[in-house]
Parts: structure tokens; sequence; C-alpha cells
């Protein structure tokens, strides 16, 4: 009788990112825990303080003091802690960077949620105008865009150019201010970076910019080593986005309120679709469409983990209900749903019961 188990690895780690102080580290705590892991847990230094009191919560709610070992320290002392550790498995959260030295020195023993250049494709069918405009400046520029699972790159058929869509995104993006706190400082991308990619953004034939593009004009005091600017979106030609020097210009992630707009025709989708297989990374996607032969098309045609389709559909959403995570790599993790739980933090184990009789007259045959 054959019986399939998923067992604990034991000995975990998880490393969290600074943008979700609160979510993503829990979510995979807990996880880790329920599937019976001993974790030591390493949130960002800057936002630490909030795990630690979620954790004298716990504590206070009857998990044992032993089961969670939290560390505040930076990147490379949990590094050589990884390495003479010899955790049985991490889970990653944050830059592919990261993620790819992480996935050499450990061996490939690691699950990995890393950075997402998200795209959203509008549909030729237009539908709730000023419904899909607020979602889209939401998706990409909500928490000024700190979301691996922000909207990087939004395809917006010729339709929706015609009814005034991009107008409509341009006029949502102003309104944005840190008066408001609809813009907040950038952590991890400075001033000098974010002007120098919209520098070389232009340099693509027929790029403008859409809105931004600039430093934010109002009086503030963000400290020097935070980026400091506005919601920001350029627009790229079909034509030169396809070509494939720019479309490695295109595709880099910035992580703050910046996102590249494309108007494609009905011509356009198979190639559009092909090259955007050509990303690194499979996070999320929205396919923005009451149409559903168009639907399938794009959802037949590409690859992204956590994908929206529907006129409702936006690259961002906390995973209160279902699977978020990448597709198309083997150490993907995910979050959010049993089955994530299961496949980041146990492993199967397969017992098999073999305990019939031996016969009373049985004798040792020939070796085969």
């Amino acid at each position: 009788m054959s019986s399939g188990y998923r067992w604990p690895y034991g000995p975990v780690a998880i490393i969290a990112p600074f943008n979700f102080p609160l979510e993503i580290p829990l979510l995979q705590l807990m996880g880790a825990l329920f599937m019976g892991n001993k974790v030591l847990l390493k949130c960002c230094s800057r936002v630490s303080v909030v795990m630690e009191q979620a954790l004298r919560m716990l504590h206070a709610c009857g998990l044992p003091t032993g089961d969670v070992d939290l560390i505040n320290c930076d990147g490379p002392v949990m590094h050589q802690i990884l390495l003479k550790g010899h955790p049985r498995m991490t889970q990653f959260t944050g830059s592919s960077k990261i993620a790819e030295m992480l996935a050499r020195d450990l061996h490939g023993k690691i699950k990995i949620e890393d950075a997402g250049w998200d795209w959203k494709i509008l549909g030729p069918d237009v539908h709730d105008i000023d419904y899909v405009a607020y979602v889209a400046d939401q998706d990409a520029y909500a928490y000024s865009g700190q979301k691996c699972s922000a909207q990087s790159a939004l395809f917006v058929h010729k339709n929706w150019v015609k009814a005034g869509f991009l107008e409509k995104i341009s006029a949502l993006a102003r309104q944005r201010s840190l008066e408001k706190t609809t813009i907040s400082p950038v952590l991890t991308v400075t001033n000098a970076t974010f002007q120098k990619h919209v520098k070389e953004m232009l340099t693509i034939p027929g790029a403008k910019v859409l809105f931004g593009g600039g430093l934010l004009k109002e009086k503030h005091s963000i400290p020097a080593c935070y980026g400091s600017f506005e919601p920001t979106a350029i627009q790229v030609p079909m034509a030169e986005f396809l070509k494939p020097h720019y479309f490695e210009i295109c595709k880099k992630e910035i992580f703050g309120p910046f996102q590249v707009v494309v108007e494609y025709n009905d011509g356009d989708l198979d190639a559009m679709l092909a090259t955007l297989e050509k990303t690194d990374a499979y996070l999320t996607a929205a396919v923005v469409s009451r149409d559903i032969q168009f639907q399938n098309k794009v959802l037949a045609h590409t690859i992204n983990g956590t994908t929206y389709s529907g006129i409702r559909a936006r690259t961002t959403g906390a995973p209160q209900n279902h699977w978020f995570g990448p597709a198309g790599d083997p150490r993907g993790a995910g979050i959010g749903s049993p089955e994530a739980i299961k496949l980041v933090w146990s492993c199967h184990r397969e017992i098999i019961y073999d305990q019939g009789p031996v016969q009373s007259d049985w004798k040792t045959p020939e070796s085969s």
C-alpha cells in the first residue's frame, strides 16, 4: 500500500523585503510553521521592527518561543549565516540579482519570488473607460510603484487611444502629490538612476514623455539617498518596442512610479505576445477585455504566474484568496493559498507499506 505525504524540510530561512513589512513575511512564516519547519526569519532591517512586534503578538497567542529565530542584520551577514548554517530550504523575496546569487551559493535549495516586469494589455473592445483608467493608475503608481506586481508596461489598443484613455491616465497621475500622500519616497531607486533611465528611454526613435519624467516639484524633505520623482510614463512606438535592442531598454524594471506605454493595432498582437515571452520574470499580468476569444488568445500565449483577466483585470492585488507567484521557473515560490504553502514549505515523501506474509515454504531464488 503506497501513501504520499507532505513532509517538512526542518531548518529553513525566510528573507523578506522592505515594501511589504507585514504581509509577505507573515504569510510565508505562518506557512512554514503550519508545515512543521523551524524558521530563521530575516526582514529588511529598515522595517524589521514590524515583524518583531508581530512575533511578540504570536508569542502572546501561544507560539512556542523556540519555533522562530528573528535576526536583524544586513545582507552580507545573512549571506554568511546561510552559507554556514546550511538551511534545507530558503525562501527569498526580492531582486533578481540577489535571487540568482543565492540560488548559486545555496546550490538551488531555494524558492524565489523575485522582480517582476509586469504588463497589462487593453483589448480592442472599449468598456468602462473611467474604471479601467483608475485601475491602471493604481497599478502603476499606488505606493509609488514599489511593488513587485506594479504595472511596468501598458499596451493600449488604438480604440482606447481614440476614446481618450491616455488623457485620462495622465490626468489621474498628475493629481498625485506628497500632500495627499498619493506619492511617497522611493526607497531603492535614486533620482540619478531614474533620470539616467528616462534619458536612455528617450534614445528610442519616436519615444516621448507621456507625463512626468522629472523630479518632484513639491517642496519636500526626502533625503538624497531616496528617490523623489514624478509618476512617469514613457510612450514608445510599437515598431521600436519590438526591436531586440530597444526591448532590452524597455524591460528594465524601475522599482518606482514608472511605466512604458505602447499603442498597438490588431495586426501587432502576435509579434507583441512573442516579444513579451522574452522577458526575464513572469510574475503578474492583466488582460483587460470582455472579449472571451481575445482573453483566451493572450492567456494561451503567455505564462505569467498570476494573471488577471476580464474588464476589471489588474496587475496588483493582495493575495487574500488566490495563489500569487511567478511561473516558468522551477524555483518559483507561491503565497496566499493552501497549494502555495504545501509547494514552498514541504516536500513529497512516499511511504510504501509492504507487510504481507512471506510463504512458509519460500526459498532463496537465483540472483537476478
